[in-house]
């Protein structure tokens, strides 16, 4: 009877469980963006363990550099992606028990803007054309004389905002897109997830918080208007079975910042124009976050918002359900059956199967869970929980995601090939 392990049509795919596997920064790939044997090893590890779905770590559309995190921005990558997709598939089919079969696999996709570390020096010869002798004054001076965008600059590091886009910047950025969707597609994967959410360019766009005075800010229609352009731009680009989803901030988490009613509402306008699925987080915003140490770029998790995006021990479990409930109800309003993920500290059994029965959500989402213990679907669908590798919400993953390190969970750290990669199931 337990809906966890029930089949679920997704667009024109099907689940064959409903336990969904997140996106998670790895730190694994080549520095140029390539494909290689670590990377392959982690998502192969997650595809024997059950998982119904795998979003693979966030991939830039844009053909810019970004250290060894996976790109889809040229087609000289479609090779790479193609053997990884296809080895995900292979182990993927691999798995058993019954009610724990073939894996699906997408990429999520996504643009980010500029961003640099942290540099005083720097930042005050910049300024100093416009107040001279800058360098010399202590920062109760710098912080009452300088503009916020200035102060800012100065105190975190130059981060670029949606507002310093041009209108023809901005229209580039639905085929940028389309082309990573169609390169997807032709590497064999069974579709994409389109990245709105936290503190990315397209999020930036949804929020509230976006203070452009054109037709791309202020009223919620101008918010929605380039998301909207990216998804249909995606959709044209690929053919079905091809999944064209979306992972959704339910809320900002930040004074001014979107709240989980506009959410839904474009969760609805997202879901008539296509999306395949709702993916729902919250928070993990760069207005919130600390300041970051000399040297070092602006982390957007390490605020409050950042907490909420990965809450840690001393949460509930289930903590952020309300945000995929209160949007799947908007969506079955309209008359929509697009499936909703829900994730936050989604740890046991008992809490998920709770979650999709009280129609909390359709899928449960488990990023730090299954880090911690790919085979959580086997074990569980074994009557085994007691053989879990349980997750404790330290989040020394994402301590070593802020460090631009391989990411790996803390439970691996005793083992003696030093936990490069999940253990094999007991």
């Amino acid at each position: 009877m337990s809906l966890l392990f029930a089949p679920l049509a997704v667009g024109h795919q099907r689940l064959h469980n409903r336990l969904w596997l997140p996106a998670m920064v790895t730190w694994l790939a080549e520095a140029d963006g390539e494909v290689n044997r670590a990377i392959q090893d982690r998502y192969t590890r997650y595809a024997r363990g059950g998982a119904g779905m795998i979003v693979l770590e966030a991939m830039g559309v844009r053909d810019v550099s970004s250290g060894p995190l996976l790109r889809i921005s040229h087609d000289r990558y479609i090779p790479g992606l193609k053997a990884l997709a296809t080895a995900i598939h292979e182990h993927g089919r691999a798995a058993g028990p019954e009610g724990v079969g073939r894996t699906l696999v997408v990429p999520q996709i996504i643009d980010f803007l500029k961003i640099a570390r942290r540099d005083p020096t720097r930042a005050l010869a910049r300024l100093e054309s416009h107040y001279p002798g800058c360098a010399t004054w202590d920062e109760d001076r710098l912080r009452a004389t300088l503009t916020p965008r200035e102060w800012r600059d100065y105190a975190c590091g130059y981060r670029q905002q949606i507002e310093d886009l041009t209108v023809e910047e901005i229209e580039h950025l639905p085929g940028y897109f389309a082309a990573a969707a169609a390169r997807a597609q032709e590497a064999g994967f069974d579709g994409v997830e389109l990245h709105f959410t936290h503190a990315y360019t397209l999020a930036s766009f949804l929020s509230a918080t976006n203070q452009r005075t054109d037709a791309y800010g202020g009223t919620l229609e101008n918010r929605l208007r380039l998301p909207l352009a990216v998804l249909r731009a995606a959709i044209a680009a690929v053919a079905p079975p091809f999944l064209v989803g979306l992972r959704l901030t339910g809320s900002d988490d930040v004074p001014g910042g979107t709240q989980v009613d506009e959410a839904a509402w474009f969760a609805v306008e997202l879901a008539r124009a296509g999306a395949a699925f709702v993916s729902v987080s919250r928070g993990g915003r760069f207005e919130d976050a600390r300041r970051p140490p000399v040297g070092h770029a602006a982390y957007p998790y390490t605020g409050p918002s950042g907490e909420r995006c990965m809450p840690g021990p001393r949460e509930p479990f289930g903590c952020n359900l309300t945000l995929p409930a209160t949007i799947r109800r908007a969506l079955r309003a309209a008359g929509l059956d697009t499936p909703v993920v829900g994730a936050g500290r989604i740890n046991h059994v008992e809490v998920a199967e709770a979650a999709l029965q009280r129609g909390d959500c359709d899928v449960i989402g488990m990023a730090r869970g299954l880090l911690a213990d790919p085979d959580w679907p086997h074990k569980i669908a074994e009557g085994k929980p007691e053989t879990v590798n349980y997750c404790r919400y330290t989040n020394v993953c994402e301590a070593l995601d802020q460090r631009h390190l391989p990411v790996r969970c803390q439970l691996w750290m005793k083992r003696p090939e030093g936990g490069l990669h999940p253990p094999e199931r007991r």
